[in-house]
C-alpha cells in the first residue's frame, strides 16, 4: 500500500478509534456519571483561574447557551461550580471543584499517554515534521469550518 493509502485509511478511521477508546479510559467507575464531552468541558474550563462563560463556549466551539446546559449538569454533579464575578455581577464564572480537578487530571493523563506513544520512536526531526504535518491538518480543518 502507497503511503497515500496508508494516510488515507489511517485518518478515516483514527478519529472514531481515539473517540472510542478516550470514552472507554476515561469514564471509569469514578466518573461513569459523566460523559467525554463532559470532560473535554472541564478540560476547556482547565484549572487555572476561573472564566467565564462566553471564553468556555468559545473554546468549545459552542454557544453559551448550549455550555449552559451542560454546565448545569456538571454543578449539579459536583464537578464544576460556579459564582458571580466580584467586578462584574452580571459576569458568571465557572471553576472546577476538588472532584472536577480529579476527573481532569484523569483526562490529562490519557492524552498525555497518547502524546507519549505518538512521538515514542521518533527524533527529533521526526518530532519537527509530524508537527508540521499536523499542524498543516489543522490549517485544512480550521479552513474547511470558516467555509461552512
Amino acid at each position: 500500500m502507497d503511503n497515500y493509502n496508508v494516510f488515507h485509511h489511517i485518518l478515516r478511521n483514527l478519529f472514531q478509534e481515539i473517540m472510542d477508546i478516550e470514552e472507554k479510559a476515561l469514564i471509569t467507575s469514578e466518573f461513569k456519571d459523566i460523559s467525554v464531552n463532559d470532560m473535554h468541558i472541564l478540560e476547556a474550563i482547565d484549572t487555572g483561574k476561573p472564566k467565564n462563560m462566553s471564553a468556555v463556549a468559545k473554546i468549545m466551539s459552542v454557544t453559551v447557551g448550549t455550555l449552559t446546559t451542560a454546565i448545569n449538569n456538571l454543578v449539579k454533579k459536583g464537578y464544576v461550580s460556579r459564582v458571580r464575578s466580584d467586578e462584574d455581577r452580571r459576569v458568571v464564572l465557572i471553576s472546577l471543584t476538588e472532584k472536577g480537578k480529579k476527573a481532569y487530571a484523569h483526562h490529562m493523563k490519557f492524552h498525555d499517554s497518547m502524546v507519549q506513544a505518538l512521538i515514542r520512536d521518533l527524533d527529533e526531526e521526526q518530532q519537527k515534521i509530524l508537527v508540521h504535518s499536523l499542524l498543516n491538518l489543522k490549517t485544512f480543518f480550521n479552513t474547511y469550518k470558516e467555509q461552512k
